[in-house]
């Protein structure tokens, strides 16, 4: 295969791995002319450990771009293990303080510049047009295209001030969809009138506010293209991004492990495809290992000599993947390392909070609670692991207060329930959830104890929703599960702050 092939296939695929320490094949690639490597939340452990790490990386290769996907709120690899010290775009965009999205978003950058990171993919520009969303939610700033834009290009800003590469996704907008791009292939029935309306305004600010990166979508939009996915569709890569919307920086595909393409082409033909279509980078996940991107860079080698994807589409690419990195290393020396400032996360966590619903007495708790936590399955993009919930933060303000938790998908149990009516009398109910109104369990669940517990206090730390049918004593909205959301809402809940 011909060497200069394979550099430059090293130049346009975006690996991931296992493990806290770079593993030598890594290592080795990178010596070896491997351009850029996306960490994930196994890979991270706490700011010392990922300091080391991004420096063994360098190490190997100076040059080399590493990227993450730190969205802050629920979606966080940095703090993974303890939930985020930033609320999301939902709760950003609820209150609607674009200096304050875009300070979050320097603090972030921040965080991100203390461990060696230069590229966020983040934000996410997507309008949560479908409340049934099952993997954007409150990932996005919101259901209104005009709110969504101004917040998408402040984060754009904050995080640019902070010497860090923003990266608008997912395009061309994954909001209206009801199915998960990593489980399956989500079709958007919107006209291309509405997708302009609705989805672009978003990426049009990002854009405008200096965005030099941006991820596309694994969605089938028939109004562009009735048989490629957006990722592998020239029509909408090259023709709507590219050509109708001016963008001349990095496109970069949302990983190609995800089954909303890999199912339809295996992970080479996903690649292949989506290089020929006009993306420059493409993110691999952090299943492969030195085996499968071996074979992954011949594959992209061999397409070229076979002319499934032109030399010149290559090199293309390469060389867009190159100078978008050194466009970012020269914004770093351009601009000082800001001190993250975890407190302005907790302060915009707080200003997020709404309250309904509540009667005399409700508020605050004057005795220690009962809080009924339901457990949510955990998402591909979110992983299992991240802490979430009021629980913790409730007995820090209130020693005594209990906590029981229902397993994910749990059906309702009525002898269960009783049980907890009875656990909780005498004292005050407290039931967390997220997204309530997506989970018909939980519904029934949340029926029954609110018809024994008329006076039960609701925390809904997902998206809440107009016609849920849920009341109670009082209604608590986070919008966001962030454990800076939970702590905000203890301390509605206390009537009294942790101490810094």
């Amino acid at each position: 295969m011909p060497p200069e092939l394979l550099a430059l296939a090293d130049q346009v695929l975006q690996p991931g791995f296992k493990g806290t320490t770079a593993p030598d094949w890594i290592r080795r690639r990178l010596a070896g002319g491997l351009g850029s490597v996306l960490l994930f939340g196994g890979n991270i452990r706490d700011r010392e450990q990922t300091l080391a790490l991004t420096d063994t990386l360098r190490v190997e290769n100076p040059d080399v771009l590493i990227a993450v996907d730190e969205e802050g709120g629920d979606i966080t690899r940095l703090e993974a293990a303890t939930g985020s010290s930033y609320p999301g775009n939902f709760a950003l965009g609820t209150i609607d303080d674009p200096e304050l999205t875009a300070a979050v978003a320097h603090s972030i950058g921040g965080e991100l510049r203390a461990v060696g990171i230069g590229l966020d993919y983040a934000p996410d520009a997507d309008v949560n047009s479908n409340p049934d969303n099952p993997v954007i939610g409150v990932r996005s700033f919101g259901a209104d295209p005009a709110l969504a834009a101004r917040h998408t290009a402040a984060w754009i800003r904050g995080m640019h001030d902070a010497g860090v590469a923003a990266c608008a996704k997912h395009f061309p907008g994954h909001g209206d969809t009801d199915t998960d791009s990593h489980l399956a292939l989500p079709t958007v029935a919107m006209d291309a009138e509405r997708i302009a309306e609705l989805a672009l305004p978003p990426f049009r600010a990002a854009l405008a506010a200096g965005a030099r990166a941006v991820m596309t979508a694994h969605l089938l939009i028939p109004a562009y293209d009735t048989e490629h996915p957006a990722t592998v569709s020239p029509r909408i890569i090259t023709g709507l991004l590219r050509e109708e919307l001016g963008f001349d920086g990095l496109i970069v595909s949302d990983a190609v492990e995800m089954q909303a393409v890999m199912a339809r082409y295996g992970l080479a033909g996903a690649a292949v495809r989506a290089l020929a279509a006009g993306v420059d980078l493409v993110c691999l996940g952090d299943r492969s290992e030195d085996a499968e991107y071996a074979q992954l860079r011949t594959a992209v080698a061999e397409a070229v000599v076979r002319g499934e994807l032109p030399e010149a589409r290559l090199a293309e690419a390469a060389a867009r993947a190159t100078a978008f990195a050194a466009w970012q290393r020269a914004l770093a020396v351009s601009v000082p390392a800001p001190v993250p400032d975890r407190a302005l996360g907790l302060d915009a966590a707080r200003r997020a909070v709404r309250i309904t619903g509540t009667g005399p007495g409700v508020l605050p708790l004057q005795v220690p609670a009962l809080v009924v936590e339901f457990g949510v399955p955990g998402t591909v993009v979110q992983g299992d692991g991240v802490p979430w919930g009021l629980g913790a933060a409730l007995a820090a303000l209130m020693p005594g207060t209990r906590r029981a938790t229902l397993p994910a998908l749990a059906p309702y149990d009525p002898d269960r329930a009783r049980e907890l009516l009875a656990d909780a009398a005498g004292g005050p109910l407290v039931l967390a959830v997220r997204d309530a109104h997506r989970r018909p369990a939980v519904r029934e669940w949340l029926d029954a104890l609110l018809a024994g517990r008329p006076d039960a206090i609701t925390v809904e730390l997902g998206v809440p929703h107009p016609d849920s049918g849920v009341s109670g004593g009082a209604r608590i909205e986070t919008h966001g599960a962030a454990r800076v959301c939970g702590q905000a809402a203890a301390e509605v809940l206390a009537g009294r702050r942790l101490a810094p």
